[in-house]
């Protein structure tokens, strides 16, 4: 069962962005559905109408677009790019740009497609713009001028709530409410043709005129969450290998104390030669991974280093590195060559 999730885990990571737009869209179905399971209930009081249409409309959208940012994983990786330590590797801005723009066009699915439902469906904006209803050209405008303004608009904010609504004689509910409802679906159509065009403007338009630049700002991004995730499975296989060695050197030890016990038992009774402790089989194997760094402190070091000064974008440099991962200047150390002499006797 581990294996498959591993398989599975494996394999979301290697198709991210496949996997980050089938996430959206679902979001986005799911901003759609949870529309219309929610129950509007407009207050129907002057003082609060527009305030709960606004807070309908823009509150969930917002916590659908940080929801949207929090289930893409690059959000983390942007914020260590950006607040990581210069060094000796510089921060692109561009890059960042682009990192950024790109999660924010997948978080923005989900709102957008709330906003626009919610136009099209014109409960919300009924609610918020009731009393705005031009009673003079759609009711008894005759009416209209002897009531005070207060009453006026206490009346119109009604209009949402059929159930108390009591100013047909004023005005027709039915009218207002149609009214009302085609003004919010033509802004919703507006607002999804404009999106559309702006998508579109994004997606096609705009890398044919900085295409060099769209083209460099896209490679370092992937270059980046390419290398925190070698780096991370690197730090993992030394990990392992660290533990490994150190549980091994733990029951060596053991061993040979216990080796010990038994010959002061044993009263000068050497043990065999078959008992002594033998080398375990893979053990040089796990040491070659650490590559050297066989104690915390080193590994802390290391660690720090390549936070805060990670290695220069550049393959194949002359000098030598030193120990914090820069190339630094003296004399490249000679390597280490060795001969082995076959005989044939």
């Amino acid at each position: 069962t581990m294996d498959k999730f591993r398989m599975i885990f494996q394999f979301l990571q290697s198709n991210q962005e496949s996997f980050m737009n089938g996430i959206c869209g679902i979001m986005a179905l799911a901003s759609a559905q949870m529309y219309s399971a929610f129950d509007f209930n407009c207050p129907c009081l002057p003082g609060y109408n527009a305030a709960y249409s606004a807070g309908i409309l823009l509150a969930p959208p917002l916590v659908l677009f940080l929801l949207g940012l929090v289930l893409n994983n690059n959000v983390s990786m942007l914020a260590e790019e950006w607040k990581r330590p210069p060094g000796h590797r510089a921060k692109d801005p561009a890059v960042l740009r682009y990192m950024f723009c790109s999660m924010a066009q997948r978080a923005l699915i989900a709102p957008v497609v709330w906003v626009a439902v919610t136009l099209l469906d014109g409960k919300c904006f009924l609610c918020a713009f009731c009393t705005a209803v031009p009673v003079a050209a759609l009711g008894n405008g005759s009416l209209a001028p002897g009531l005070p303004a207060p009453e006026l608009a206490r009346l119109l904010a009604r209009v949402p709530c059929p159930e108390i609504y009591d100013g047909d004689w004023l005005l027709a509910r039915e009218v207002a409410v149609r009214y009302l409802r085609c003004i919010s679906q033509a802004l919703g159509w507006s607002f999804v043709l404009l999106t559309t065009l702006l998508a579109f403007m994004v997606r096609s338009v705009r890398p044919c005129f900085t295409q060099a630049a769209f083209l460099k700002s896209k490679y370092w991004s992937h270059y980046i969450d390419i290398e925190r995730k070698l780096f991370d499975e690197t730090c993992t296989e030394h990990a392992k290998a660290f533990a490994k060695v150190c549980i091994q050197q733990f029951f060596e030890a053991m061993n040979h104390d216990l080796e010990l016990g038994h010959a002061h038992g044993a009263l000068a009774v050497a043990p065999p030669a078959s008992a002594a402790a033998s080398p375990v089989d893979g053990a040089e194997e796990e040491r070659d991974k650490l590559r050297g760094i066989t104690d915390r402190g080193t590994m802390n070091r290391l660690l720090t280093s390549w936070h805060k000064c990670k290695p220069p974008l550049r393959l194949g440099q002359e000098e030598p590195l030193l120990g914090n991962g820069w190339a630094g200047g003296g004399p490249r150390p000679p390597r280490k060559e060795v001969a082995i002499y076959f005989s044939k006797v």
